[in-house]
């Protein structure tokens, strides 16, 4: 509150920020804590923590003075070339001389660091609906235009809707494969396709990776940065998160055009100045694991993804759900005339189970909710999912 003339005026929050939506975890979290014993199946993260070779390396961490001074904005050197060695080996791409790797706090940050960089407000930026909600919180306070999207009804890109969308404002279009919160994982073709409608178009093509080790069935996850080519209009986006059970550490990179550097440097000197060296010390030691560590952890996650499709597609669920190869979602069609803030709420006070309501990913077309099993053991993750089953034929009928 201030005075101005003699009357009292409220000082309040920019306009850009009001028009971002709510970050949806936060009110699912107040409701889950309002009500003892409510299972979880919301929040996108795995059950596992971090190698033990990170956190061994955390313990160690500190001996030197350089420690606990600033470090370069990119990232120690270190970890830019356990990154870029495990780019060469498993996704194809190599980064120098025509891209740079940039370490983050996390995969949002990296996204958040290309959004500045590349637009102006009033440019856009293409998100396939259902979008991760980070990506539109980040483009609108950016002063951007998100531009949503449809996918095909089994969630796989539309190619003749992304290149209809593009305009003279779109500066890029946003990929995320294997997909939150959908868990699809976006075959070879298509992901060429859209690299090279963004070449000839001339935007940048922004893929997020961050599920990259968790696909099912035989499905391989493709990395557009590995086109020949493409490294002048292809930003890729990386995470330690969900592989390595490192979620709080907030270690991710991006891999983007060397053109960009002067802007992703200064975006990245203002916002974080450079990665926690600690976390960073432990995300070598955990590059160094490999990813023989989250395969390890793989075949439980898959027969939890069979049990709950299995559970959610008979015939007396109310609920429209298509299985999915990657990450560790399902994305559900509730069969209600609810909307689907207010079936969230409801599964939560009422049934004690959480889930995400699709209008935090782009979704009003009906009802939808996001379930996440990565991060409950087998017992947990089934109670949840027969409360879940219970409560929507509660609710529905």
């Amino acid at each position: 509150m201030a005075r101005v003339g003699g009357r009292t005026q409220v000082i309040g929050e920019s306009a850009r920020l009001k028009a971002v939506q709510a970050p949806v975890i936060p009110i699912i979290s107040t409701w889950i804590a309002e009500t003892p014993d409510t299972i979880s199946l919301g929040q996108g993260i795995v059950s596992y923590g971090p190698p033990a070779a990170a956190i061994d390396a955390a313990r160690h961490f500190g001996g030197a003075a350089d420690d606990h001074r600033y470090g370069p904005v990119e990232g120690l050197p270190v970890l830019v070339d356990a990154f870029e060695t495990k780019l060469r080996a498993e996704n194809g791409i190599v980064v120098q001389p025509e891209s740079r790797t940039v370490i983050t706090a996390g995969s949002n940050l990296a996204f958040m660091n290309a959004i500045l960089a590349i637009t102006d407000p009033g440019d856009e930026v293409i998100l396939q609906t259902p979008f991760y909600f980070n990506h539109d919180m980040a483009i609108v306070m950016a002063g951007a235009v998100m531009v949503p999207v449809p996918t095909t009804r089994a969630y796989q890109l539309d190619l003749e809707a992304i290149a209809h969308a593009i305009t003279p404002r779109t500066r890029a279009v946003v990929t995320v494969s294997p997909n939150n919160p959908t868990g699809v994982v976006y075959d070879e073709a298509s992901l060429r396709a859209v690299n090279e409608l963004c070449r000839a178009r001339g935007v940048f093509h922004i893929h997020d990776e961050a599920y990259e080790y968790f696909t099912y069935g035989g499905v391989t996850p493709f990395s557009p940065g590995s086109i020949a080519g493409a490294a002048g209009h292809t930003i890729s986006l990386f995470s330690l998160s969900k592989a390595y059970g490192m979620a709080s550490w907030r270690i991710g990179a991006m891999i983007f055009p060397a053109s960009l550097w002067d802007a992703i440097n200064k975006v990245q000197d203002t916002i974080l100045i450079c990665a926690t060296h600690v976390s960073q010390a432990a995300a070598v030691a955990a590059l160094r694991t490999g990813r023989a560590y989250t395969q390890q952890h793989l075949p439980a996650l898959d027969a939890m993804r069979r049990h709950i499709f299995a559970v959610l597609d008979a015939a007396d669920v109310p609920c429209d759900v298509f299985e999915s190869p990657g990450a560790f979602y399902y994305f559900l069609k509730v069969h209600t005339d609810l909307d689907s803030m207010t079936l969230a709420e409801r599964l939560v006070r009422e049934h004690r189970v959480a889930a995400i309501p699709g209008i935090a990913f782009g979704m009003h077309d009906g009802c939808y909710l996001r379930i996440s099993y990565g991060a409950l053991d087998g017992d947990r993750a089934r109670d949840g999912l027969g409360r879940l089953v219970h409560g929507l034929r509660a609710i529905s009928t």
